[in-house]
């Protein structure tokens, strides 16, 4: 990605408690970070939360009620931590944003600022998928 978003990810941490933010690419790359996070961290968290995400959607099924209108899309993943929350939502196609947070953070404000942002950065969130520069079309 050539966009340098990681202003805009220290933009959506304005909010109180809210700590840390980095843009994954649905393959577990680091699209961008915010400055408090470090490099080879933020490397490990985002391969992290593409795993997270990919589990998520694979439960899905669990919260359907067996339903027949069809599969039930993931919308967001929330853990919680003794120290904190990671909220993670879907930031366009093959692409996710994930926020840390405190205990005492507002969780309906954090996860509509993350919507926001998502919002605002539209076009540059979105990551297609890597295509391996082997195979010859």
């Amino acid at each position: 990605m050539n966009y340098d978003l990681s202003w805009m990810l220290d933009s959506a941490l304005e909010l109180p408690e809210a700590q840390h933010a980095i843009l994954v690419s649905a393959d577990g790359l680091l699209m961008a970070r915010s400055k408090e996070v470090g490099r080879d961290h933020a490397d490990t968290v985002a391969a992290a939360m593409s795993g997270m995400q990919s589990l998520s959607r694979t439960v899905a099924d669990f919260c359907h009620g067996g339903r027949s209108a069809g599969r039930p899309q993931w919308r967001q993943t929330l853990v919680e931590f003794d120290h904190g929350w990671v909220f993670l939502i879907s930031a366009g196609e093959g692409a996710y944003l994930a926020v840390s947070a405190s205990p005492d953070v507002d969780m309906a404000e954090i996860t509509f600022r993350m919507q926001q942002l998502v919002g605002q950065l539209g076009k540059a969130l979105t990551s297609p998928p890597r295509e391996r520069a082997d195979i010859q079309p």
